[in-house]
């Protein structure tokens, strides 16, 4: 695990995963691959199944107007001078300083997994909670990144077995949705994007990332790693 961020540095490039970078700026955290990787993804900009090359974590205050964060990241990626259609867009009030960032490589894959945290308003799925159709900052944000070949189902196990690892992760960290005092499994605005490269390098090509799977152990691992680390130092400078 890493936060390079916090020593004042600007720019990660993976020892791992070929063409894979990531850049930190004041209000935004951009990574950035050498190819165009096959998305799903929950995020405000370019969610569902997609393709990308650059994924964007826009830092926004606890005050922000939430009427229409969709038209807002359109904006701002203009005002940035980014594609709008090779961009998958995420938006959080969490410190990007204290982004959580895991590697390691695998049978046919090597992986990169990013998460920035902010805990506010985290609660428990499964429980009655007050419902709005607004989008609120807080929020969980996972960017996982495949050098690798997945199925689109493969894809879907993937955000499963991701999901989950950020639940255990939280339960040992103790947060608690305070409506209940119970462990909470999320924050009410937590996105996810998983994204293969799809890469002819690979001859074999994962049909599942259940926990049971090589790929699957390491999307956990990675995710449970990056969200505990990201969690437990989010009231640290």
């Amino acid at each position: 695990m890493s936060q390079p961020f916090r020593n004042e540095n600007h720019m990660y490039s993976s020892s791992i995963c070929p063409g894979i970078s990531i850049r930190h700026a004041e209000d935004r955290m951009m990574i950035k691959t050498s190819e165009t990787y096959l998305t799903l993804s929950s995020a405000v900009h370019g969610g569902g199944f997609g393709s990308a090359y650059r994924f964007m974590n826009w830092k926004v205050p606890l005050s922000y107007d939430c009427s229409d964060p969709v038209r807002d990241f359109g904006e701002k990626l203009n005002e940035w001078g980014y594609s709008l259609h090779t961009t998958i867009g995420m938006l959080t009030a969490a410190k990007l300083t204290h982004a959580s960032i895991a590697e390691t490589e695998g049978e046919a894959f090597t992986m990169l997994c990013c998460t920035t945290a902010g805990t506010s308003n985290a609660a428990r799925s499964g429980l009655p909670h007050p419902t709005y159709a607004l989008y609120t900052p807080g929020t969980i944000n996972t960017f996982l990144l495949i050098d690798g070949r997945l199925t689109a189902s493969a894809m879907v196990n993937a955000v499963i077995t991701a999901t989950e690892a950020k639940t255990t992760a939280l339960q040992d960290c103790g947060i608690r949705d305070k409506q209940h005092d119970l462990p909470a499994t999320g924050t009410t605005t937590d996105s996810i994007v998983i994204a293969s490269s799809q890469s002819d390098r690979y001859m074999r090509t994962h049909p599942y990332a259940g926990a049971a799977t090589t790929i699957g152990d390491a999307i956990g691992r990675l995710v449970y790693e990056t969200v505990f680390e990201a969690v437990r130092t989010q009231g640290e400078q």
